[in-house]
């Protein structure tokens, strides 16, 4: 017994292939006094997932694209690496050796001076 027999639904259903059953995000175009007043509903939804992107248009023309933001496991993940290759050392520079070559007066208990 198939995967599909087991839901008892065959490879071609109608059921599989409407659209009214898809439970895929969409995109909706607004113009913008629609987006003005459903904007708290709209932003809803973006952030339920519900919608996958939202495109707001004026006067025919597209003014702006909403989508919503990464989960935060993704945005972590993104992060990472980010800064590779943007610190430049000059030759010569040693990271472990001290910055200053004066004793630091905390040393000494001295914190303000």
């Amino acid at each position: 017994m198939g995967f599909d027999e087991a839901l008892g639904l065959s490879i071609w259903s109608d059921e599989m292939t409407t659209s009214e059953t898809s439970t895929m995000p969409s995109q909706e175009t607004f113009n913008a006094t629609e987006f003005k007043a459903k904007c708290l509903d709209i932003l809803d939804r973006l952030a339920e997932r519900q919608l996958t992107r939202v495109v707001i248009t004026k006067r025919g023309r597209v003014v702006a694209v909403l989508s919503p933001p990464d989960d935060e496991a993704v945005a972590i993940r993104s992060l990472h690496g980010c800064m590779q290759g943007s610190v430049m050392l000059p030759a010569g520079v040693d990271l472990s050796l001290p910055v200053l070559d004066e004793p630091i007066l905390a040393d000494k208990g001295v914190l303000h001076a």
